[in-house]
Parts: C-alpha cells; structure tokens; sequence
C-alpha cells in the first residue's frame, strides 16, 4: 500500500477486468440507481448486465456485504444501508474497511464510488486512509513500481452531474493531506524526531512559499516556553516550537491551529510500563493533522490569516528530565507544578495557544492533540472529544465531523465545577488532576484553556483524537478532513464550503425524518 499513487479523475475511462480490476461501491439504493450503460465499460466483456444485475439481488448489506462480479477482478460491494445520527452519512469508516478487504489486487486499479453529492468529500478522504504510505518491510523497500489506483465518483440523488476539475483537485489535495498526516504518525521515533518533523514542516513551507518560524532549545527557556521547553529538554534533539503563517491580502479574522508534536512519550519520570509506552509515536498526531491540514487549506485557497502552530518535544527519561514536584514557569506566565510527567500534552499546548493569543494576535484558537487516554473512554475510538467556550462552535464541530467522516462529539465544558481539580498550594495549579474519576478529558482541556483565560473573548477549541488517530497499528490521518470542513467557509473552494458547518443542510431530509418518526412509534 505504501507505493500506491492515488487519482481521483471524473472519468476513469474504459477498461476490461482482467486489465484493470475494479471495485464498485457504495450504498444499496445508490448502486441500484446506475444503468448498465455506466458500468459495463469497466466490466465488459467478463461480465454481462444479467451477471450484474443478480449482484445487486445477492447483496444483504449487514452492516456491509460484498459479491465478486468475475474472479478476483470485479467486485460491487454496499455500505449500510442507513446510519444513525452520530454517524457519518457517508458511512466513512465502513467505506475504508470496504476497500481494504474487498479491493482487487493488481498495479493498475479502480474504484467506482457511488453516493451523493454530499457524500464526496467524506468518501474520498475515506479511501485515502485505506492507503498508508509509511512502510519498512523489507518486500516493500524492493519494490520501486508505483501502484495506481484512479478513483472515480458516481453521483446521484439532486445535483448529480460529473465532478467538476476544482473538485477533483481538491479531493486529491485534500486525500494527500490525510496520507501525508498518517505517514508522520506511523513513523517511528528513530526516524521522526524533532530534527526530522521540523524538516518536513520546513518542506511544506517551502511548497507554499512559506518561511517556518522556529524557536529551539535553550531559546525556548529564555523566551518563556517554561511548558515545552520542560517536556523536551531530557532528549537528544532539543525541543521546538514552529509556526508556518499564511497570511492574505484581504483577510477579515485571525485563526491559529495548535498541534500537539510530542514525537515520542515514554511518560517522562513518571515512566509508562512496557504494555502502554508501544504506540507512543502517536502522540504527534495532533501536530501531523495539522501540518496536513494547513497545506491542503493553503493550497486550496484560505481567505483569512491561518496559522500553524506546532509544539515539538520528546518526553525522555534522563538526568535532565523535569521531576514530580519541579514547577515550571508557562508562557502565559502562569506557574505549575508537576505532580505527572506523563501529563506532558497539555504543557506544550498550553505554550503554544498562549503564544497564539499574545504574539499571533489570534480571534479563534483551535488545538488539537493525542491528550488523553480517557478520550477513548469518554467518546469512543471513532469520534474525537470536542472541547470549546462556543456553542456554536461546538455544535459546528459535530457537523463538521459528520460531514467530513472524522467523527466528534461534544465534552463537558464547566471550569467552575472541574477545575478545582488542579489545585496547588505552591503554584497557581499543578498539571495533573487529584480525581482520575472526575472528566478527565474535560480537566484536561481545561488546563490548556487556562493559560488563556476563561474570560479570554475569542472562540476557543479543543480537539482530543487519542483514540482516532489510529485503527489497529496504523494512522488514520485523522483529523485533516475534520479542520478543512470545519473551516470550509473561510475556504475559497466551492467543495469545502458545501461541506462546512455553515454550508451544510440544518436538518436531515424529510423522508429520513418520517422514516425515523415511524421507527420511534414502532418502539
């Protein structure tokens, strides 16, 4: 999968089986949709209209199913047929697990997706997660042919005319953003250190003509960066804060996103045990989605000021490692004592929003981080836990979330009554909470929004994707979809505004809201 070139083009042209295997995809009602005439290009002469026609009888989708067409080169396989509300429409995660499973093999292959208009975006950034980059088996290194995969759309319902070439662009920008997130992500840390993140935050800013701003070891402890400056100085490669700034002619608002780069986490002093440290090369997913995230924004056209924010450390064991009980002075100003080295993420991040507020002059402020293993608990492995001082913003989220496939779900937000948990007798908190049963995620993003103020005046918010950003033992690219649709509307592409919380209908269809009436009464 790690040589696989993805196309997505608005006609994959004709082609038999044998010499291009296919797979054809989508929803029952919407694969029922399609004529012979749309099909029989790709599947012609191995199959005929009778044989495709009976697969379309055979499929039971339960939650998903799949029917071969000819051999192991054609296969149609159905989505569930209806998904609950805080699902996406477009079935996302299912759509991934779809083409792992049910995709042909070969060097040269498609992909028909069927689905409305709508349900594009979500589901080209669905099967772009099917496809991780990041390999180091031995086969793979010996293999230099590229692989190549040319996904096509199929729309129906209203509005259902061929992809227009912007579109195409921008699920292809968009499709490397996820790859390129998980390619990170799945990384390990002998290969993405510091050194080695801030060089490909230094190649992205190169491809948009952008110059990184970095701040780096001792620089960051005589600037006051007391919070990344204290994770990361046990390491071998200093810490860092970057920022790449897109900054337009015309711009109305200023928007900052914050990443949290923690590149490994053995849990500092407060070491983790050897079943819960494997994986921890993770926690630089926050600051990965955003890295992909600001390129495919800034490549499609971004109307306000954006800047990316990452804060870059390895929380290391050594003789310098910050100790349980050492109080570390924030950016802020803030001081806090450290009662849990392995509470790390909100140090880095409570800097980096800090410096977003006072230096980058920011009116919204979103963070997003790998923060906490609680997340998983509170809102499962699927939907990230969503943090903010807006409702609105907080309703905007979920939608964003549905409509883009990186699912969300709201946290509680009430300072007044969690963050007490902080408490310190000799510092203003200490960073780490005194009830582990009491909201941990929520204590967690309250830390970070601290250090600006629960009377800050802009939009605040916190997105934790612990869970999310991977499935099994790889990355999803998690979170990439989810900030260029909850920011669609300040987007100059016509694609990212349909999808944004603003553009996107207000209430489910009318023949859905009947159906669900008529299933509450059957209850």
């Amino acid at each position: 999968m790690a040589n696989v070139v993805l196309e997505f083009k608005a006609s994959a042209g004709d082609a038999e089986p044998q010499s291009r295997p296919v797979l054809i995809v989508g929803q029952l009602a919407n694969l029922q949709q399609l004529t012979w005439a749309q099909v029989k290009g790709k599947l012609q002469p191995a199959v005929i209209k009778e044989t495709w026609q009976s697969a379309l009888g055979a499929l039971n989708p339960n939650p998903t199913d799949s029917c071969p067409l000819y051999l192991s080169y054609a296969t149609v396989a159905a989505l569930p047929s209806r998904v609950s509300r805080h699902n996406s429409p477009s079935a996302a995660h299912f759509l991934t697990r779809l083409v792992r499973n049910s995709l042909p093999g070969g060097a040269n292959r498609c992909i028909l997706m069927v689905c409305e208009r709508a349900e594009v975006f979500a589901s080209a950034c669905a099967i772009a997660r099917a496809f991780p980059l990041f390999s180091r088996r031995s086969s793979a290194s010996r293999r230099t042919d590229k692989r190549l995969l040319t996904v096509e759309f199929i729309t129906v319902g209203q509005d259902n005319g061929p992809l227009e070439l912007g579109t195409l662009e921008c699920l292809s920008t968009t499709a490397e953003g996820v790859r390129l997130a998980a390619r990170i992500v799945d990384t390990p840390c002998n290969e993405m250190n510091t050194d080695h993140f801030l060089q490909e935050i230094k190649l992205v800013g190169e491809e948009l003509g952008i110059t990184a701003t970095i701040i780096r070891g001792e620089e960051l402890r005589e600037k006051g960066f007391g919070g990344i400056y204290g994770v990361g100085k046990a390491a071998e490669h200093p810490p860092a804060l970057a920022l790449l700034s897109h900054t337009p002619e015309g711009a109305t608002q200023t928007i900052a996103w914050v990443g949290k780069g923690i590149v490994y986490d053995t849990g500092g002093l407060s070491i983790k045990g050897k079943t819960t440290m494997p994986g921890m090369k993770r926690d630089c997913g926050g600051a990965a989605a955003i890295l992909g995230g600001f390129r495919a924004a800034v490549k499609q056209g971004f109307k306000d000021n954006l800047h990316a924010v990452f804060c870059l450390a390895e929380n290391a064991v050594g003789p310098s490692a910050t100790r349980p009980d050492d109080i570390h002075t924030l950016y802020s100003g803030k001081t806090v004592e450290i009662n849990n080295t392995d509470a790390e993420g909100r140090l880095v991040l409570s800097d980096g929003v800090a410096y977003a507020s006072k230096d980058l002059g920011a009116d919204i402020i979103l963070d997003m981080a790998t923060l906490t293993g609680a997340q998983g608990i509170s809102t499962g492995k699927y939907h990230a836990a969503v943090m903010t001082n807006s409702e609105q913003w907080e309703a905007a989220c979920v939608r964003a979330g549905r409509s883009s496939g990186d699912l969300a779900h709201p946290l509680v937000f009430c300072p007044e009554l969690h963050f007490s948990e902080f408490t310190s007798a000799v510092a203003d908190m200490k960073n780490s909470v005194a009830d582990r049963e009491n909201a941990q995620s929520s204590c967690a993003g309250l830390f970070i929004a601290s250090h600006l103020g629960f009377d800050w005046p802009g939009v605040w918010v916190h997105v934790d994707i612990a869970s999310p950003v991977h499935t099994g033992e790889r990355a999803t690219g998690f979170g990439v979809a989810l900030l260029l649709a909850l920011f669609g509307q300040a987007s100059e592409d016509p694609l990212l505004n349909m999808v944004s919380p603003l553009g996107a209908q207000d209430g489910p269809p009318a023949e859905q809201m009947e159906r669900d009436c008529k299933r509450r009464r059957l209850v």
